[in-house]
């Protein structure tokens, strides 16, 4: 969190101890998102890997009729 983010708290009164926690249970989440984020956009094919498609199979020598040329 940067410091221009505040925190207010709206009932009770929280010893620093408890906001404190509350605040880094925050940061957790906040980070652990912004990973989660990060890691699906890493995935994501690109329109470019999308747009393209094999030409046919490929030849796998043994695994099918293919002799070699002659």
């Amino acid at each position: 969190m940067t410091d221009s983010e505040e925190i207010r708290v709206v009932r009770g009164n929280p010893t620093p101890d408890e906001l404190a926690a509350i605040v880094s249970v925050i940061e957790a989440m906040t980070a652990e998102i912004e990973g989660t984020k990060a890691r699906a956009q890493a995935r994501a094919a690109s329109a470019w890997r999308l747009s393209q498609r094999p030409i046919r199979t490929p030849i796998i020598r043994g695994m099918t009729r293919w002799r070699g040329f002659s």
